[in-house]
């Protein structure tokens, strides 16, 4: 994977942009996806990797008992691809990794964690249309008929409507954009990463398509700059979580004194 290490806001910008030019189009239309750490060092790893032991096995138990006891009408289609999405979305250990469409969000994830303040952050951008063009036959043609760049979960379970399905095309990794379930999703701009196979390392699979991705590395001297700015632009707890949780969480980062940060 490609560092880039960033010394200033300006020069900040200009890598977060950077390709982001479509002359088919004439606007600004990058395809990227982006995730924002507030530790430079941290690894691309999916909570079900985190747990340990044998991830095929506890995602069929976990995936399954988060079905039965979840409250009824909790997704808007009953596929495996829906219940997913939003047992990620409510922190259940799965196979997903999250992403953002929007570089910005992805910086508020780099620099909100007060205790990392003194870390070096990273941005991982992902060229998702061109890492869609290594998918097999099938999913390529869905994203074709629908004029799209990332699948639906929808698209998913039209071809592949149980997780073994979507392993027997073959190892690989998608993007997927998840059904607004509320207005977290909808503000974090968010997409999710997908291993076609539930032990496939996200790192490995970076490290095997560097010219697909890269790093920006945000020193923890800039953190400060990048985060007062955020905050100038909305992009802050408030909005990415809506309601009374994320009011408090903005509110009791906001106000803390900068000398005992």
């Amino acid at each position: 994977m490609n560092d880039v290490r960033v010394s200033s806001w300006a020069e900040l910008q200009e890598e977060l942009f950077a390709g982001s030019w479509q002359d088919r189009l004439a606007r600004d239309r990058p395809t990227l996806a982006y995730r924002g750490r507030p530790d430079a060092s941290e690894r691309l790893e999916t909570s079900l990797a985190r747990l340990g032991g044998n991830a095929h096995e506890l995602e069929g138990h976990i995936l399954r008992a988060f079905r039965k006891y979840a409250a009824f009408g909790s997704v808007p289609r009953d596929t495996v691809w829906n219940w997913l999405a939003l047992g990620q979305h409510h922190g259940l250990p799965t196979r997903l990794l999250d992403w953002t469409f929007s570089p910005y969000v992805a910086l508020h994830f780099l620099s909100s964690r007060l205790g990392h303040a003194d870390r070096d952050g990273a941005v991982w951008c992902v060229d998702y249309a061109r890492a869609h063009e290594e998918l097999p036959d099938e999913l390529r043609a869905a994203l074709e008929r629908e004029g799209a760049d990332v699948l639906t979960t929808e698209m998913l379970h039209d071809i592949a409507p149980q997780v073994a399905d979507l392993e027997r095309l073959g190892d690989f990794m998608l993007f997927v954009e998840p059904p607004s379930f509320d207005e977290r999703i909808v503000n974090q701009y968010a997409l999710f990463s997908l291993a076609s196979r539930v032990g496939t390392s996200v790192d490995e699979w970076v490290a095997a398509h560097p010219e697909l991705a890269r790093r920006i590395v945000v020193p923890a001297e800039l953190k400060w700059e990048v985060r007062d700015k955020l905050d100038l632009a909305n992009v802050t707890e408030r909005v990415l979580f809506p309601g009374l949780d994320g009011l408090s969480r903005w509110l009791a980062r906001y106000y803390l004194p900068r000398a005992e940060r």
